[in-house]
């Protein structure tokens, strides 16, 4: 196994353009995707179609699986960002079959996908939609990871929180903090939960997308530069989406 895996892309076309350029750059040709491919950001339509046209797995996120139901538990940012996707993705009778390819297919996407020892993820292996594995659950809340390493065998990979790492089964993390680039083996017989980071809003105070590459050995996450500006102007561009989550991209928080 050698691939590029991305998560939490959330519309954010110059970051997803960049990460693209990257994984060609380094001679990965497999790609997964963990989901929230739309939601925060202005460009759905264009990462749905790059994901939809390259990824061999795409799951499903809790921002795309709240295009089709209720996001009256997200923020009120989150909750904004869902309706003008909303209106701009959802077709009509008489949309193009584009439009209803696009809508259909995010519709269908899988919740889970399992291959040797990995279990692929958007949230936790307990919950893979929703449930949040935080970098700090080892020591604020042992007994939740502690629940959420006995559901799984082997390697759990999944995204969500924005916040790249590794938890190990002494329920330690070890994030990236501020390194452009990270190595970590992945022994046989050990158990993993990896989060991948965000490729379209990056959460630990450091602004450039994440993704990473996993092989059979090891897991290498990589930061790559954006034109997060761009976005920015983008974003409040739209007359609907929120000026804090233009903001938040130059922050990474």
């Amino acid at each position: 196994m050698k691939v590029a895996v991305i998560s939490d892309l959330h519309s954010n076309r110059e970051a997803l353009d960049a990460v693209f350029a990257h994984i060609r750059s380094i001679g990965v040709n497999k790609l997964y995707c963990l989901g929230d491919i739309v939601g925060y950001g202005p460009d759905p339509e264009h990462c749905v179609d790059l994901v939809r046209g390259h990824a061999e797995v795409c799951l499903m996120g809790n921002h795309d699986e709240a295009l089709f139901h209720d996001a009256s538990d997200f923020n009120p940012h989150a909750r904004g960002a869902i309706e003008y996707t909303r209106e701009r993705m959802r077709p009509s009778w008489y949309s193009s079959s584009e439009k209803k390819g696009r809508w259909r297919w995010l519709k269908e996407l899988p919740l889970t996908h399992k291959e040797g020892r990995f279990t692929f993820v958007h949230g936790s292996t307990r919950d893979p939609v929703r449930e949040y594995v935080l970098s700090t659950d080892g020591f604020l809340n042992p007994g939740k990871l502690r629940a959420i390493f006995d559901s799984f065998e082997g390697i759990a990979v999944g995204g969500h929180t924005h916040h790249p790492g590794m938890h190990t089964e002494d329920l330690r993390f070890t994030g990236l903090e501020g390194r452009e680039e990270l190595t970590m083996p992945l022994p046989e017989g050990q158990r993993f939960f990896i989060n991948v980071g965000s490729t379209g809003q990056p959460r630990d105070t450091d602004n450039r997308a994440s993704y990473a590459v996993l092989e059979g050995h090891q897991i290498t996450w990589y930061r790559v530069p954006y034109e997060y500006k761009l976005t920015q102007d983008k974003i409040l561009a739209t007359g609907m989406l929120s000026e804090i989550l233009a903001r938040r991209l130059a922050l990474g928080k």
